[in-house]
């Protein structure tokens, strides 16, 4: 990996302190998958169920990995929301290691946003 683990702390606290500027609160990860999700789907809705959250973050999650050629988008369905075929196993980390990872996903998917 290129970077060092403690670059990306700190390019990940860059990143929260960005967060809790615009929305006032600090989001865990779970928060970000699902504000990545929204961003991708554009879904809106005054109640959002468990499932539909969990989906919102499973599009984020794809997403965020197709930049890492895990996943590639394979289009929307009739209600507008993107599908994606894996195409390799995701390396086998520990919980740890697979939080690091998705860091470092997630800070290549602002990065590349603008924001």
């Amino acid at each position: 990996m290129a970077m060092t683990s403690d670059d990306l702390q700190q390019r990940w606290w860059n990143l929260e302190a960005k967060l809790v500027e615009r929305f006032g609160k600090k989001p865990d990860m779970d928060a970000i998958l699902f504000l990545i999700g929204i961003q991708e789907t554009n879904f809106i809705s005054k109640k959002i169920t468990k499932e539909q959250k969990q989906d919102l973050m499973h599009v984020a999650v794809c997403t965020i990995l197709s930049a890492g050629d895990f996943y590639a988008p394979e289009g929307k369905d009739e209600d507008g929301w993107p599908h994606f075929r894996q195409l390799k196993a995701l390396p086998d980390l520990s919980l740890p290691e697979q939080e690091n990872f998705l860091k470092d996903y997630i800070l290549f998917y602002f990065e590349q946003s603008g924001f």
